[in-house]
């Protein structure tokens, strides 16, 4: 069976305590359950969660819906994007099936970045490290004011912001989220082709100002 791995990049920096990293739990519960009512994300697409403080870390190895068990976040430290980036790309090499002469390996991961902060080391060293890694497409979202635009076009053209890092901001971004997980399932399931186009992607909602 050829997977769908997902990485979900997640800022827990100090300054996402409170109302902000309470959302993120709830969008990926949200997620989670939302997926699995959905026949074709349950048969193909797999999760994984990497956060990012002062360090970064894979808190859950790419995982089926079924099995998938969010753990708890706590907020503290501050903001080592490059180091998250290096570490997503080392995940990818190391649990992405590659094609081979002899079978198909998984579909292209697709992976999803929220910070509501600037980083804090030298992320351009990740950046490097992460721009050789083989994604069918990264989107990149900004939580609310503080959080640098420029620097996240630097990873990926797609990138979205929210106004506010607010519950209700944060908990559209993962419904969109879910909704272009089961979008993209769907059709390297029934169609055999990978997105590579993010205007392939449902329409983000209104909270989501798409940064051009």
């Amino acid at each position: 069976m050829r997977r769908l791995p997902v990485y979900l990049v997640l800022d827990t920096s100090g300054s996402m305590t409170g109302e902000p990293i309470e959302a993120v739990k709830n969008g990926v519960q949200m997620m989670i359950s939302s997926l699995r009512q959905n026949p074709q994300a349950i048969e193909t697409a797999f999760l994984s969660v990497i956060t990012f403080d002062t360090t970064a870390q894979q808190i859950i190895p790419l995982t089926d819906l079924a099995s998938f068990q969010m753990v708890d976040l706590k907020a503290t430290g501050v903001t080592a994007l490059g180091e998250a980036l290096r570490l997503t790309a080392q995940k990818i090499e190391s649990e992405v099936a590659k094609t081979t002469t002899e079978q198909k390996g998984d579909w292209k991961p697709l992976v999803f970045i929220m910070t509501d902060g600037i980083p804090t080391d030298n992320w351009e060293n990740g950046l490097n490290e992460f721009k050789k890694a083989k994604v069918a497409f990264t989107v990149a979202c900004g939580a609310g004011g503080g959080a640098d635009t420029a620097i996240l076009k630097q990873i990926t053209d797609n990138v979205v912001s929210l106004d506010t890092a607010d519950s209700a901001s944060i908990g559209k971004f993962f419904q969109w989220v879910t909704a272009s997980i089961g979008v993209t399932s769907t059709k390297v399931e029934d169609f055999g082709k990978e997105f590579t186009n993010f205007k392939e992607l449902p329409p983000p909602p209104s909270e989501l100002n798409i940064v051009v």
